[in-house]
C-alpha cells in the first residue's frame, strides 16, 4: 500500500474535520494556523478530500498536533463497534454473568474531556513561560 491509498472507508479530510472539532478550531482558525496561503474555503476544500497528499498530511497533523496515523487511519465507526463491545449483554463475564452494571458512554465525550485537560496544562505552560521571559526581561 502506498501512502496515498487509505483503509476502506477511511475519510482522511473528514477525521480532519472531527479533530479540528474536537479541538475547538473553525476552519478559519485552522487556516490561520497553516499560513498565508489558506483560507475558509482552502480548509473547507480539504476537509472533503477523501485521501490528503502526504506532505499536506504532515503539515495538517503537525498544526493540529495529532499523529498523521491517526488522521490517516481513525475510523468513528470502528471507534464505536470497538467501545460498544464492552456493553454487550451477551458477551460472557465469567462466574458473574449479568452481574456487571452497564456503562454507556460517548468514546468522543471521554477524548474531548482529555483535549480539554491538555488545553488547560497548555494555558498553564505558556503563561509560566510568559511569566519567565518578563522575569528575564526585568533583570536586563
Amino acid at each position: 500500500m502506498n501512502t496515498t491509498e487509505t483503509p476502506k472507508n477511511i475519510h482522511q479530510g473528514r477525521n480532519v474535520k472531527r479533530f479540528r472539532e474536537m479541538l475547538g478550531l473553525k476552519q478559519e482558525a485552522l487556516a490561520l494556523e497553516l499560513g498565508d496561503d489558506w483560507s475558509q474555503k482552502r480548509v473547507s476544500l480539504l476537509e472533503s478530500k477523501e485521501v490528503l497528499e502526504p506532505e499536506l498530511l504532515t503539515q495538517v497533523a503537525k498544526v493540529l498536533k495529532v499523529p498523521e496515523e491517526a488522521i490517516k487511519n481513525f475510523d468513528e465507526q470502528a471507534a464505536v463497534t470497538y467501545f460498544n463491545t464492552f456493553n454487550d449483554t451477551s458477551v460472557n463475564h465469567g462466574p458473574f454473568m449479568g452481574s456487571f452494571s452497564t456503562y454507556n458512554f460517548n468514546p468522543i465525550e471521554k477524548w474531548l474531556e482529555v483535549i480539554e485537560e491538555n488545553k488547560k496544562l497548555y494555558e498553564r505552560l505558556l503563561q509560566s513561560e510568559r511569566e519567565k521571559i518578563e522575569i528575564l526581561k526585568n533583570k536586563g
